[in-house]
């Protein structure tokens, strides 16, 4: 099994940015230990601060790939070109969010990409994308 983890804006800063509201462990940390507890799944892991290379990256995996579990950052709230991306994949995706962002501000409660997920899951820290990868694996 393939499956992408594809961040989003900012989400390089995890670890240093807002650890109160995103935590203290950076996401190269937590890549090693998830991809160990699933070593028979091939994780590739990307991250950009830029819509248009979050779109290509899944138009060049959404076809050949299992599944990808898409943290869009503040995209989520306003990108109807990630919508109409996800849409026309193949792959399910599955959208995530490190904080729960219904108990955020009112901007972060609506999703552009949530319609066209598989599913969403938000406000289990890191262990949001364990919790794709699971969903992705039944």
């Amino acid at each position: 099994m393939k499956i992408l983890i594809l961040n989003g804006p900012n989400l390089n800063l995890l670890g240093v940015r807002e650890p109160g509201i995103y935590g203290s462990c950076s996401f190269d940390s937590y890549l090693p230990l998830l991809r160990e507890r699933y070593p028979a799944v091939d994780i590739e892991y990307r991250q950009s601060n830029i819509e248009g290379e979050l779109i290509n990256i899944m138009q060049e995996t959404g076809f050949s790939y299992d599944g990808i579990i898409l943290n869009a950052g503040a995209y989520t709230h306003t990108s109807i070109a990630l919508h109409d991306c996800i849409r026309s994949l193949k792959c399910p995706v599955i959208e995530v969010h490190i904080s729960n962002v219904h108990s955020r501000e009112e901007f972060r409660r609506h999703s552009y990409i949530s319609p066209v997920c598989k599913g969403v899951i938000c406000g289990f820290g890191l262990d949001s994308y364990r919790l794709a990868l699971e969903a992705l694996l039944c």
